[in-house]
């Protein structure tokens, strides 16, 4: 089924998709009137081409991501460091669970993309049952590792023929979310479903 999405802020760039496959990228006006018959969803802020984050390892093998369950003795926040790999050592079981709840989080800041190879087999099957590409480094990473990291990464514009994989952020532009971060996410895109939406 045929799928036009478009964000109020960024009109000019709204994205038809077919399957998992951005089938044209243009103004809504046009894409609607050419393709009348298909599902619209519109968005507040602006849509982009997602984010890679650039600390996949350190997420996702390196910091523990509790369990709901967990909450009254872990909180709910993500446990990194010396901790939360003590945390993972000491039970290497939780580490898919962790991973699975980390790469949720991930899709909440408009990840699409995470940079670093896995080097554990649960991990990288996480991230590959999610859709996450998997991309090559910066030169220099920004720091230290966050879900929002500073500075943003930005993957390359959505193209006809390209993968679906994108975000939508309610912001009025590209500065206001370097300013306010990856937490203004509203919908995350990847093999074109709709892998995350804010409440």
């Amino acid at each position: 089924m045929l799928t036009i999405h478009a964000a109020e802020r960024s009109p000019e760039a709204a994205v038809l998709v077919d399957g998992a496959t951005v089938a044209a990228v243009g103004p809504y006006e046009e894409l609607a009137a050419a393709h009348p018959g298909a599902r619209v969803r519109r968005w507040p802020g602006i849509l982009t081409p997602g984010l890679l984050n650039p600390y996949g390892p350190e997420l996702l093998e390196g910091t523990y991501h509790p369990d709901p369950r967990e909450a009254d003795a872990l909180g709910t926040a993500p446990i990194g460091g010396e901790r939360g790999r003590t945390i993972l050592r000491g039970e290497p079981s939780r580490l898919g669970a962790s991973a699975r709840r980390g790469i949720q989080r991930m899709l909440a800041h408009g990840t699409v993309a995470v940079a670093g190879e896995p080097r554990s087999r649960a991990v990288a099957d996480a991230v590959r049952r999610a859709g996450l590409a998997v991309g090559r480094r910066p030169d220099r990473l920004p720091g230290p590792p966050a879900l929002s990291p500073t500075p943003l990464v930005l993957l390359p514009a959505l193209v006809p023929g390209g993968p679906a994989r994108f975000a939508v952020f309610d912001v009025a532009d590209r500065a206001e979310l370097v300013a306010r971060g990856a937490g203004t996410c509203v919908a995350t895109v990847i093999g074109g479903r709709l892998v995350y939406r804010a409440r």
